[in-house]
C-alpha cells in the first residue's frame, strides 16, 4: 500500500467517525436538554460619553450592570426562539443577583399562549420589588402577548416602525369535518361521557352551548388582559375597552393612546436608563439571549412531519395549515397572538 493510499485511509476513517459520532451524540440529544442556558452573549459599556460621565465615580459601580434580556418569537412553552423556563430562570437569577441593577428588556414577539405570558409579566414584577427599574423596548412586534409583558415595564419604548397592540384574545380553533367526512365516506367517533367532553374536536359540530362556554373562557382573559393594561398604562378601564378591539398600533399611535412612553432607539432607552434612571453613565450592559441547538433527530423528524403533513392534506383535500393546526398540542389554548400568526 502506498503512502499516499494509506493517508487516505486515515482520512476516510477518521471522517467516518466524525459523522458516526455527530449522528450518536444528536440522536442521543434527543433525550437532554439542547437549550443553551448561560447564554450572556456580549458586554459593552453604555453613555461612557455623556457630559455626566466621571471615571472616578464610575469605579463605584463598575461590577454593577443592566441586563439586556431578549424576548422573541411566539410565546410558548418552547419552541426554535423562545423557552419559557430558561426566560422564568434567567429573570430569577438576575433577581438574586446584586450587580444586576436594572432590566432592559428587548421584545420581538407575536404573542402567544394567555398562561405563559401572564408567568413572565408576574415574575418581571416580582423582579421589580427589588426597587430595581424594567425598561422595555419593542421591537419590529410586540403584540398581544408581546404587549401583555411590556405592561410589566417601568417606562416602555419602541422604534417608530414598532407594531404593537393587539390587545385581545383567540379561544383555540374549531374544525368541523363531518361534511367532508361523509362525502369521502369516512367514519370518525369518539367515545365519551360527558356531552361537552368532545367539544371542538374535527369529528363533532360545535353546538351553541359549547361555543358560549368556549367564549365566556375567552371572555375572561379579555378582561384579564384590559384590566392590566388600564392598572399598568394608567388608563380608565372603559376607555381602554375602546383601545383593546385586537387591532394594531403604529409606533406613533400608540404613543398618542399612552400605550407606550417614548418612541427612540435602543441605544437612547439604555442611555436613558443609565444616564437619568440609574444615574450611572458608563456602567456595564450583559447581553442574556436564548439559543437553541437543534440535533440532528429533531432536524429529520422535523421534515419527516412536514411530508407526512402534506400527503395528509392532499389526500384529504384540504390545506395543511389546517392539519398542522388540528394536531397542534395548544389548539384549544387561549391565546395572545396577532393576527398572521
Amino acid at each position: 500500500m502506498t503512502k499516499t493510499t494509506r493517508s487516505g485511509l486515515i482520512v476516510l476513517i477518521i471522517f467516518l467517525i466524525a459523522v458516526g459520532a455527530y449522528t450518536f451524540y444528536s440522536i442521543k440529544g434527543i433525550n437532554q436538554d439542547t437549550t443553551s442556558i448561560g447564554s450572556s452573549s456580549g458586554t459593552y459599556r453604555v453613555a461612557e460619553d455623556s457630559d455626566s460621565y466621571n471615571a472616578a465615580e464610575a469605579k463605584a459601580y463598575k461590577k454593577e450592570f443592566i441586563a439586556a434580556l431578549y424576548i422573541e418569537g411566539v410565546i410558548s412553552e418552547t419552541n426554535q426562539s423562545y423557552n419559557q423556563k430558561w426566560l422564568k430562570n434567567t429573570i430569577s437569577s438576575l433577581k438574586k443577583n446584586d450587580k444586576n441593577v436594572a432590566l432592559a428588556i428587548f421584545i420581538n414577539s407575536p404573542g402567544g399562549a394567555v398562561y405563559q405570558a401572564d408567568e413572565i409579566y408576574l415574575a418581571l414584577n416580582d423582579y421589580k420589588t427589588t426597587g430595581r427599574p424594567v425598561y422595555v423596548y419593542q421591537g419590529p412586534l410586540a403584540a398581544s402577548g408581546g404587549y401583555y409583558i411590556s405592561c410589566a415595564g417601568t417606562r416602555i419604548y419602541a422604534n417608530r416602525n414598532t407594531l404593537t397592540g393587539c390587545i385581545g384574545v383567540i379561544m383555540g380553533n374549531s374544525f368541523d369535518l363531518t361534511g367532508l367526512f361523509d362525502k369521502m365516506g369516512i367514519k370518525s367517533e369518539t367515545i365519551h361521557s360527558g356531552k361537552n367532553k368532545n367539544m371542538m374536536n374535527y369529528n363533532e359540530p360545535l353546538t351553541d352551548e359549547q361555543r358560549a362556554i368556549m367564549q365566556s373562557m375567552c371572555d375572561e382573559c379579555y378582561d384579564q388582559f384590559v384590566s392590566i393594561v388600564a392598572k399598568n398604562r394608567g388608563i380608565q378601564y372603559n376607555t381602554c375597552c375602546k383601545l383593546s378591539d385586537g387591532r394594531l398600533y403604529s409606533a406613533k399611535q400608540a404613543l398618542e393612546h399612552r400605550l407606550i412612553d417614548a418612541i427612540d432607539s435602543w441605544d437612547n432607552m439604555l442611555r436613558d436608563l443609565a444616564e437619568n434612571e440609574l444615574k450611572k453613565p458608563g456602567i456595564k450592559v450583559e447581553t442574556f439571549k436564548y439559543q437553541k441547538k437543534q440535533s440532528l433527530y429533531e432536524m429529520l423528524t422535523g421534515k419527516a412531519l412536514e411530508l407526512q403533513t402534506a400527503k395528509a392534506a392532499a389526500q384529504l383535500g384540504v390545506p395543511a395549515d389546517v392539519i398542522k393546526a388540528m394536531n397542534t398540542e395548544d389548539r384549544f389554548t387561549p391565546m395572545y397572538l396577532a393576527p398572521g400568526y
